[in-house]
């Protein structure tokens, strides 16, 4: 067996730092200057920027007017490919979602201690939203969609407060634990085996709104997805 086809082959630096910065984008939730990502990173600017060049000529990060960069329409094409199925069917619940309650709606799934977007919806008809990119990652113990991953699995002595009693009403709320001041509403997509196939969440300002009817439409709209997909 030729060597680069062993386990022990060695990763390619590159891309690994090209991974990593969209790690760090999408995790930043917001532009960031070249010399604040490299920062981060612990890479040298001219490296830093030889990068997120060759990033943006795949659309994989853009640059907006004060030259910072995010995370580019390439990802949100990327994201659109995984788990066929899944987006297929949680799309029209999560346009459906966005329309109702004015809200971002977004499809996150587990790709091992995180929970992971994979797309999201804005509505269209409001003065002002949270934007919540496609790729967007935190630990599945933080955030409503992360204990919404968690709420199918048995309980133990140790879970935190906010899953129990997600478990008792159907759906997980968050407050500022992956955005500051924004709350998070989300319920598990269920698989046949009863495990959590994936959520389905809404992000908006904590003012005016009817958490529990929020947490309620967000339940349904869950159901009807893991219904489509039985």
């Amino acid at each position: 067996m030729p060597a680069n086809d062993s386990g022990g082959a060695p990763q390619s630096q590159t891309l690994d730092r090209g991974i990593r910065i969209l790690e760090h984008l999408a995790s930043a939730g917001a532009p960031q200057p070249v010399t604040e990502i490299g920062r981060a990173l612990d890479l040298h600017r001219s490296i830093t920027y030889r990068l997120l060049r060759t990033l943006e000529d795949h659309q994989l990060v853009e640059r907006d007017p004060l030259g910072h960069y995010g995370l580019g329409l390439g990802v949100a094409a990327l994201a659109r490919g995984v788990r066929t199925d899944l987006n297929a069917a949680a799309l029209p619940r999560l346009n459906s979602l966005s329309t109702e309650l004015g809200m971002t709606a977004f499809l996150v799934v587990r790709a091992g201690d995180e929970a992971v977007t994979v797309t999201s919806v804005e509505p269209q008809d409001t003065r002002a939203h949270i934007t919540y990119r496609p790729g967007t990652r935190h630990p599945v113990g933080r955030g409503a969609p992360g204990l919404a991953l968690l709420m199918p699995e048995p309980p133990a002595e140790d879970d935190r407060a906010a899953l129990q009693q997600a478990r008792r009403t159907g759906w997980a709320s968050s407050h500022g634990e992956v955005i500051p001041g924004i709350r998070s509403i989300a319920a598990p997509v269920l698989g046949p085996d009863g495990g959590a196939r994936a959520a389905l969440a809404v992000v908006f300002v904590d003012e005016n709104s009817d958490v529990e009817q929020v947490g309620q439409a967000v339940a349904a709209a869950a159901g009807k997805v893991a219904a489509v997909l039985r």
